[in-house]
């Protein structure tokens, strides 16, 4: 059989099995609960694979693999700042934020917030909705990109045909299967992501000779590239090089479609157990992708384009059969994110908007129904922007992903830790750490060595925060409209 009718039919599998897993654990009932955090009845282990796969991206096996081609060895910084983040976050989000939800009745993170902080002209959660949907529909735009250009490197398929084929399956299981379908799916990615990421630079070091042959051959073409600290940068900017890296865990402690995982934790005692299996798998993902880029390099270098170095690898070291597997590995990456993105755009418009905002009274088995179909026209609005889009939409994943975070990080920090935190703080500093995070990128990112525009977001949204909770906090005798 033709080699690439192999790789194919891999991948379609694939793709049929993503159906059938998602459609077969759709919602036992239409109730919005059911629909968009399973009735908070998922088992810890899949909480666990469903937040890893959803954090990572097409940007983890293309991106940072990619990276680490160009930049050699300071890109396992990277794999240290998710690392340290999601860490953070179980900490220091996932039983308080689980607490809430529970006490809330919550099936967004917004829902939490003005239940715990009140918000009497619903700002807080209009501005929440804003900030989502705008955000999730560059970002959903973005993955979907991604997978056109995967099936066009792996398979050679039309960029179009690509973006309509990932695109179509995506949104039938997340739409079917809501968010109990959108765990399963994504813990078998998951699965298969961790397979890539270890398979590929297995097989390289087999391939070079070995890690001295590898370490040998990178030092020979720049020393630079075993530096973990990059001194050829100098001193200043190979601190923010550093700083950037390390922050791109930080969004962790703050994306909305990673906090929703942990409102759909039951028993809070699983909560310890999903965060060692989160944490190792994060290390492990990253460093794989990370050693893919460094034993890329050994092996093929001089890449007009770093970031096809894993298809590469893919298609020179491995049988058909296994390189379909890898390419599932990168649809995966991108269908985990994809799928999760939709649903909480979906949870957005449905949960917040509609059912909060306009029919409180609304039967909630008809917001399980209506859920289905907003969730399908998120993913059909992503796909026609990517249809109609180049590729410097993908360069606005990491922006995202800062945008997220440093929009509702320091809300939720404040409210789960600060006693003090009002509504009026809240607002001010999800708007505050977005508008940081824009500002910085249009203006100032350049002028400071490229620092990453989630460390001043982040600063401006917590300093928004506390310092307009200290202005807005009510006198004792005043009835404050926070819960206590």
């Amino acid at each position: 059989m033709n080699d690439s009718l192999i790789v194919i039919g891999v991948v379609c599998a694939y793709l049929c099995a993503m159906m059938v897993i998602g459609i077969a654990a759709r919602p036992r009932d239409a109730s919005k609960k059911e629909y968009y955090i399973a009735g908070k009845r998922l088992p810890y282990w899949v909480i666990a694979f469903s937040m890893n796969a959803t954090g990572e991206s097409a940007w983890l096996l293309l991106g940072l693999s990619g990276t680490a081609y160009v930049a050699g060895a300071s890109a396992y910084w990277v794999v240290v700042g998710e690392t340290l983040g999601i860490w953070m976050s179980w900490r220091l989000v996932a039983k308080r934020l689980s607490q809430e939800g529970a006490i809330a009745d919550a099936v967004t993170v917004p829902d939490v917030l003005a239940a715990k902080l009140g918000d009497p002209m619903r700002l807080l959660r209009l501005c929440s909705v804003v900030i989502i949907l705008v955000m999730v529909l560059v970002y959903v735009a973005a993955q979907m990109l991604a997978t056109g250009k995967a099936f066009e490197s792996f398979l050679g398929w039309p960029y179009a045909v690509g973006v309509l084929a990932g695109g179509f399956v995506t949104i039938v299981y997340t739409s079917f299967g809501g968010f109990r379908g959108v765990a399963y799916t994504d813990t078998a990615q998951a699965l298969l992501m961790l397979f890539a990421v270890f398979a590929v630079p297995v097989m390289g070091l087999a391939e070079a000779g070995g890690v001295s042959a590898v370490v040998s051959s990178l030092r020979d073409a720049n020393e630079g590239l075993l530096q973990l600290f990059p001194a050829s940068l100098g001193m200043s900017a190979a601190i923010v090089a550093v700083a950037s890296s390390l922050a791109v865990g930080l969004p962790f402690l703050g994306v909305p479609q990673l906090l929703i995982r942990y409102i759909a934790i039951n028993d809070e005692k699983e909560v310890v157990r999903a965060s060692r299996i989160s944490v190792i798998v994060i290390f492990a993902l990253g460093f794989g992708a990370v050693s893919t880029g460094l034993v890329g390099r050994a092996l093929t270098p001089g890449l007009d384009d770093a970031e096809t170095i894993m298809p590469l690898l893919s298609d020179s070291l491995f049988p058909p059969f296994v390189t379909g597997l890898l390419v599932a590995a990168v649809l995966s990456a991108i269908m985990s994110t994809v799928s999760s993105l939709m649903n909480l755009a979906s949870s957005a418009i449905v949960g917040d908007v509609y059912h909060q905002m306009f029919r409180p009274d609304v039967d909630t088995k008809r917001l399980g129904r209506l859920g289905v179909w907003v969730t399908a026209f998120v993913g059909i609005g992503g796909a026609l922007i990517a249809l109609r889009q180049d590729g410097l939409i993908f360069q606005f994943v990491l922006f995202a992903w800062a945008g997220l975070g440093a929009a509702f990080a320091p809300p939720v920090l404040c409210m789960l830790w600060w006693r003090g935190t009002t509504w009026q703080g809240a607002l001010t500093g999800m708007i505050g750490g977005f508008f940081a995070t824009v500002l910085w990128l249009v203006k100032f990112k350049d002028d400071f060595y490229g620092l990453y525009e989630m460390i001043p977001g982040l600063a401006a949204g917590v300093v928004c925060t506390v310092v307009v909770s200290l202005l807005t906090q009510p006198k004792p005798d005043t009835d404050t409209g926070h819960a206590q």
